[in-house]
């Protein structure tokens, strides 16, 4: 048997987790089908349980911020969505920029705390814990 620690989940947040794959393809496949309704309502669950499972893994840094980034890109995929569903994806924000190009804000940012993550955090914090 390993001498390594061991990072388990709970059942109630494996199920959690499992609903919120479920409200994200629901969401995904509305987009898909531009059945604006039901995609437009899967964002409010998709979202708020990828924030709850962010906050129940703020104990471990490596959870915490991949969680954070996955809340980010939700909320980048959320706004891209609805910008198609209400047809201003392609009109401009500013200069040569779309408003679809927007949801790179939080895409960037999920990935900038990733970058924080790896070349920073975990380099610097080599005796904690962490799951990745």
């Amino acid at each position: 048997m390993s001498n390594q620690l061991t990072y388990k989940i709970p059942l109630k947040y494996r199920k959690m987790e499992n609903l919120h794959i479920v409200f994200w393809l629901i969401k995904d496949i509305s987009w898909c089908m531009i059945w604006k309704p039901l995609g437009i309502a899967m964002i409010f669950p998709t979202l708020i349980i990828s924030i709850v499972i962010a906050y129940r893994t703020r104990q471990y840094m490596s959870e915490l911020t991949h969680n954070v980034a996955i809340s980010l890109w939700i909320t980048a995929n959320a706004y891209w969505m609805i910008s198609e569903f209400f047809k201003f994806d392609e009109k401009i924000a500013f200069a040569n920029c779309t408003f679809k190009h927007l949801a790179l804000i939080p895409f960037l940012l999920g990935i900038a705390l990733l970058a924080f993550y790896y070349l920073y955090w975990k380099p610097t914090h080599k005796n904690e814990f962490e799951t990745m």
